[in-house]
């Protein structure tokens, strides 16, 4: 099973380049942030927790997030492979995804990281921010909030993984098709 994680920042295009990795090389789409505002459209009980957390620009705690990618790794159980994207933000996380996926025999193959630096992810999650009607992308205050959870939280995951010799850096800057395409080599030799 081809299990990935695609890393990286609020805006570094995670999004738009997971659809293409979804399609090539046939895998589920895991998207905690998705899945959650699913959960929060929907009015569940874990959606108005992870609301009131998501409202804040913190992330939704540990044992929420793990609970519910057990439930769409078993409901998923047929796949090819699954790209995770927005997970796992914390060291904590990344451990327990590692020993989730390792009893089960499916490891993490490796991990994509999209470069960006911190002036062009506020301008892409701002713009975003006009078509997404998604209100913790449209407050200039709240988006550079959640850029710096991800330096001081999450960028962590990053050196995690690049000592267990799987993180792969990949810049997020410049055509879509030329970060496709260096996406599409690494994944080659995964």
């Amino acid at each position: 099973m081809l299990n990935i994680i695609l890393f990286g920042p609020p805006g570094a295009g995670k999004g738009t380049q997971s659809q293409f990795l979804i399609e090539k090389y046939q895998l589920i789409h895991i998207s905690t942030g998705d899945v959650l505002r699913a959960e929060m459209n929907a009015g569940t009980e874990l959606g108005l927790k992870a609301k009131a957390f998501m409202e804040q620009g913190v992330l939704v705690p540990d044992e929420v997030v793990i609970g519910m990618i057990d439930a769409k790794l078993k409901e998923s159980s047929n796949a090819q492979g699954v790209i995770f994207d927005g997970f796992p933000r914390t060291i904590p996380q990344a451990q327990a995804l590692d020993a989730l996926l390792e009893s089960k025999g499916q490891p993490i193959r490796g991990v994509l990281g999209l470069e960006v630096n911190e002036i062009e992810l506020v301008k892409r999650v701002l713009e975003r921010g006009k078509t997404s009607g998604r209100a913790d992308d449209q407050n200039e205050e709240l988006v550079q909030k959640r850029v710096s959870e991800y330096n001081t939280k999450t960028k962590a995951v990053a050196d995690y993984y690049a000592a267990k010799g799987k993180y792969h850096s990949v810049n997020g800057i410049g055509e879509i098709e030329n970060i496709k395409k260096d996406l599409f080599e690494i994944m080659n030799k995964i």
